[in-house]
């Protein structure tokens, strides 16, 4: 029975740490993980095994590690010497954690990566003047117009209209050419 207890509660620190780093839930402590799961443990032992497990959450998200990189990556912490590696209980429960909640890490790591706000649309159009309102003829040369559809996630869009003409729009796609050449440039080199 004791064994299913240390695998119940390391299921739980594992989804707790998840829970605080992926999911944004400020109500789960460390605190909060070290009384619920372990009230026995002494808490220098406990910190040590919460930070073991945060790094070891860490490094399986950041590789994105699927089943096999997963399984190799378990085996060698397993057998790491001096009382930093896995048992393998810590292991499987690490494994189970891993394969139940990959896809909702991922995408909580991506979701953190993204600048804020982002572009969710953009339309354009070229207008030719021919006429104002008055009935007036006129002869103005061709006007971009392109609207851009601004958001911040769980919010509504926002909407920006600019109008260029040709010389801006000509500007502007040299500096989308200089910014290409640059990153390029940066491609090459690494």
């Amino acid at each position: 029975m004791a064994d299913v207890e240390v695998t119940k509660s390391l299921s739980g620190l594992l989804n707790g740490i998840a829970q605080m780093v992926y999911y944004n839930k400020r109500e789960i402590t460390e605190e909060l993980l070290k009384n619920e799961l372990y009230p026995e443990m002494p808490l220098e032992e406990f910190k040590a095994l919460y930070e073991k497990m945060k790094g070891l959450i860490k490094s399986i998200a950041t590789a994105d590690m699927d089943h096999a990189q997963l399984e190799a990556f378990l085996t060698a912490q397993t057998k790491r010497q001096g009382g930093i590696g896995l048992s393998a209980e810590q292991a499987a429960a690490l494994s189970r954690f891993w394969k139940s909640q990959r896809v909702r890490v991922r995408g909580s790591l991506l979701a953190q990566s993204r600048w804020e706000p982002s572009l969710r649309g953009l339309s354009w159009r070229v207008d030719l003047q021919t006429g104002d309102s008055y009935g007036n003829t006129v002869h103005r040369g061709p006007v971009a117009l392109m609207e851009l559809e601004l958001g911040r996630d769980g919010q509504d869009s926002e909407f920006v209209c600019l109008e260029f003409d040709e010389t801006k729009v000509n500007q502007v796609l040299k500096k989308m050419a200089d910014i290409q050449e640059s990153i390029d440039r940066i491609v090459c080199h690494t």
